[in-house]
């Protein structure tokens, strides 16, 4: 097990190295502290971000309730990679970006209590665009996001019935810089504006399942998340520039540092209630809605006139199917089959018009070595915003794949 993480933690740091972001680029990550990542594994993912059933062999990075039921040491290990269309009304493009995903270890401390730590991505910035109007021409991009170490618990308090609890440390920054080049005037002008938002956040989390019958089985799940006060540490650079055409670079020919006063943002609660049916280690259908208290974010450090945040909605279905996972003889047998939908509120609103979410999902879990350990590679569909109100809609592609490996550790041996 411990070759096993470390083997995988070359292949991550080598992953790191190719690419930095930590999601798909978008326009909309402009907004507020960015687009927000999937904050959950492969499994997850590819039911279409359900957290409501788990299990004793993988973790569920989204209701820490879960750990109440680990009984083996995990560890889960994923990457995704992006292929993004980006369309108004007249231009298509597209960009691509492939990134880490998440990185945690799930151990039982006692029979009923389970705890994991990692590290996550929570939110990506990377956009570029340009705007001509008339005489003048006017590029924007933007870079960064932030990260989430945490920090989980889950208490099995009685059959059925597990409550949890995670502590997150968000930290990061972001930079967006902004051109305006006028023709026929020798000097532009670049402003750069970067924050670094670092700040506590929490989770709280409750499951619990009964048996209607001989093999079908009611799961339910409650999870929450409470409003927090988070940091950012603003900055701001106003220089003259030149445009060098013949080696197409911008020149600075002055620079000032401008006083921007640091601030609080609140980070919004959020509830979450899931419902599903299901036969144990065999097939499960269920959904989840979420409703997230999104009017009361505000921007960083600089105001908007044709964007505002507003509560958001969001629904999810998905479910899976081992036909057996037992079998011997056949393999197809031992693979789960994932699938799932989602329809999301982003909570952003531009020019009026609400910027949603859509997405399908498959996935398979496929057994390696033994029954404890698989290798899960998921796909998803989504479109993200609309061409409305001269606005871009993103057409994306993800594929993703994770690890998950399980050991027991802590046997006291009973012969030397």
């Amino acid at each position: 097990m411990i070759k096993k993480i470390l083997f995988i933690t070359l292949v991550l740091c080598s992953a790191l190295a190719v690419g930095q972001l930590n999601g798909n680029p978008s326009p909309y990550s402009f907004y507020g502290i960015g687009t927000e990542q999937f904050q959950g594994t492969t499994e997850n993912r590819s039911i279409g971000g359900l957290s409501t059933v788990s299990d004793s062999l993988h973790l569920n990075l989204r209701n820490p309730a879960s750990l109440g039921k680990l009984r083996f040491v995990t560890f889960a290990v994923g990457g995704n990679h992006d292929q993004v269309g980006l369309e108004d009304a007249t231009i298509n493009s597209t960009a691509s970006n492939s990134a880490f995903s998440y990185l945690a270890l799930g151990f039982p401390v006692a029979k009923r209590v389970g705890v994991s730590f990692g590290l996550i991505p929570f939110t990506s910035v990377g956009y570029q665009l340009e705007e001509a109007n008339g005489t003048q021409i006017d590029q924007f991009s933007g870079q960064g996001g932030l990260n989430r170490v945490f920090l989980s618990t889950g208490y099995k308090a009685f059959k059925g019935f597990t409550i949890g609890g995670s502590i997150e440390y968000n930290f990061g920054n972001i930079q967006n810089e902004s051109f305006i080049i006028i023709d026929q005037v020798e000097f532009g002008t670049r402003e750069t504006n970067r924050s670094d938002i670092l700040g506590f956040t929490f989770n709280l989390g409750a499951q619990y399942e009964i048996d209607l019958s001989e093999k079908l089985r009611l799961y339910s799940s409650l999870s929450y998340i409470p409003s927090t006060s988070i940091n950012s540490e603003n900055q701001r650079e106003v220089a003259s520039v030149f445009f060098n055409p013949t080696i197409a670079v911008f020149q600075e020919a002055a620079v000032t540092n401008l006083d921007v006063a640091d601030s609080d943002f609140e980070f919004p609660s959020a509830i979450t209630f899931g419902l599903g049916i299901g036969e144990h280690n065999k097939w499960y259908v269920g959904g989840e809605i979420t409703n997230q208290n999104n009017s009361s974010f505000t921007n960083r450090s600089f105001t908007l006139d044709n964007a505002e945040f507003v509560d958001a909605t969001q629904i999810r279905f998905g479910g899976f199917y081992t036909p057996n996972f037992r079998s011997i003889r056949s393999y197809a047998s031992r693979v789960t089959y994932r699938a799932g939908l989602r329809i999301e509120e982003t909570g952003l609103v531009v020019n009026g018009e609400s910027i949603d979410e859509f997405g399908i999902s498959f996935g398979v879990g496929l057994p390696v070595g033994t029954i404890l350990n698989n290798v899960n590679i998921g796909f998803e569909y989504g479109q993200r915003g609309t061409t409305a109100a001269n606005l871009i809609q993103e057409n994306i592609f993800n594929f993703n794949i994770g690890l998950s490996f399980n050991d027991i550790w802590f046997i006291k041996s009973k012969f030397n």
